[in-house]
């Protein structure tokens, strides 16, 4: 049987990820493997048609095959998503059509469930028979207990592709919005007063929507609001996965994203980010966008801003991506508001964009930023307990921006707690005591906040 291997890293074969499959490969070596190193080797996929070509003839002699990745900023690195884009642009899912498929990856385990099902809606969208993922955490592999896993997933995978086993698809097809949006005039501008107010946009002509629902937004603030083209950002390549700037945030790269982000982004009070659905995301240069904000590390690099998303396309039947925006805002410490052309006419989007071109100047001038949620609030266990433990050596900036900030919030740390639970624990043992403890433990999970209510 062939696996052919897409691997997704930027970093070739010196990735952790290919240290799965290279073992999967010594476990079964009665197969026959290859690997295609699709985003190390993007911009001569992308330029050289015979290496393009290359690539597909490998594809269609697959029995199976397995999409292998490191986890970037919730999906997959925009090398890996680029070169999806190339797959649909060019035409060319008949070379992946009724093959069997799976995904692997390596992570922390920080949303890599939104990876995985972007991939399964790929597969699912290229006629694919997909089987299921393997998530791995990067040091996995050292344990004896995980590559007995690993090596289970792989044998019953290549038995059930042996078997010729029947796979239902699980994402329907996308339905992309029929209109083509008229902006109505405005009825009147918003005044952000010393608020400042960014868009950011990667419009290349293709989606007239889009451009449209910028230029609407645009339109309903008074006074100044630049508009950035992504296009125009001087970005020479993706995150390289390097870790370099993991020690002073500073990227290998010497190129005008560092100074855009500080000088443009920073700044700012509102960032609006527009962009049109490509594939089951945005754009793969949305996703540079992402990757290379990585720069900064697990560290809230736009907190407080008021973020909104104008989408074109068929967003909400597309779960993944809006948990992973969601998620990118609530991670960061900001406020994300959304607004889509899936309506029923101009005047309705004209209505959402004026309305959430008011709430985000309302929010900005209040300051207001929502409770986190699990996004935020399991994210930042992760970071930290990462930060601390495994990854502090890579992540140094992190840690001392932890240390700064008193993110270092671990349980045990809470001494009086610890105190009240040594003292009140012991007691529970008494009989009578439990009992009447748990016969009033409705009324003392509410005695703290009497005090604050009566002085209201």
């Amino acid at each position: 049987m062939k696996i052919v291997v897409l691997n997704g890293s930027p970093k070739g074969d010196i990735s952790v990820t290919m240290q799965y499959v290279a073992y999967i490969r010594k476990k079964f070596p009665e197969h026959n493997y290859e690997i295609l190193n699709v985003a190390h080797e993007l911009r001569k996929i992308e330029k050289d048609t015979a290496a393009w070509n290359r690539t597909l003839d490998s594809i269609r002699s697959a029995d199976i095959i397995l999409w292998a990745f490191p986890l970037y900023y919730l999906v997959v690195c925009s090398q890996y998503k680029r070169f999806i884009e190339l797959i649909f642009e060019r035409k060319a899912q008949d070379a992946f059509s009724g093959t069997y498929a799976a995904s692997l990856s390596t992570s922390i385990h920080f949303f890599d469930h939104t990876a995985h099902a972007y991939i399964h809606a790929i597969s699912d969208d290229l006629g694919m028979n997909y089987l299921g993922f393997y998530s791995a955490e990067m040091r996995d592999l050292l344990s004896d207990v995980e590559r007995k896993r690993l090596e289970t997933f792989a044998s019953l995978l290549f038995t059930d592709v042996q078997e010729k086993i029947p796979v239902q698809r699980e994402n329907a097809p996308l339905a992309w919005p029929a209109h083509v949006y008229v902006p109505g005039k405005a009825q009147k501008t918003l005044n952000p007063g010393t608020k400042r107010v960014v868009i950011l946009t990667d419009s290349d002509g293709g989606s007239p929507n889009l451009l449209a629902m910028t230029n609407r937004i645009q339109n309903a603030f008074s006074g100044s609001t630049e508009v950035i083209n992504l296009h125009d950002v001087n970005i020479k390549g993706g995150c390289l996965g390097c870790c370099q700037c993991g020690y002073d945030n500073t990227c290998v790269y010497t190129d005008g994203y560092g100074d855009f982000f500080k000088n443009k982004l920073v700044p700012a009070d509102i960032i609006i980010m527009a962009g049109s659905v490509r594939d089951r995301y945005l754009s793969s240069t949305w996703k540079l966008f992402f990757d290379r904000s990585f720069f900064l590390g697990h560290t809230p690099g736009l907190e407080g801003k008021q973020i909104g998303f104008v989408i074109a396309g068929p967003l909400h039947q597309i779960p993944h991506l809006k948990e992973a925006l969601t998620a990118w805002a609530d991670n960061g410490r900001c406020y994300a508001q959304f607004v889509t052309d899936e309506v029923t006419g101009a005047g309705e989007l004209d209505g959402l964009l004026d309305a959430m071109a008011g709430r985000l100047v309302r929010a900005a001038e209040t300051g207001y930023i929502p409770p986190k949620t699990f996004y935020a609030v399991g994210g930042h266990k992760i970071f930290r307990d990462s930060i601390y433990g495994g990854l502090r050596l890579a992540f140094q900036a992190d840690y001392r921006y932890y240390q700064e900030h008193g993110m270092f919030d671990f349980p045990q740390a809470d001494l009086r707690t610890r105190l009240f639970n040594a003292i009140l624990i012991p007691l529970t043992w008494i009989p009578g005591f439990r009992k009447k403890v748990f016969a009033d433990m409705k009324h003392h999970m509410i005695e703290p906040f009497k005090p604050v209510l009566e002085g209201a």
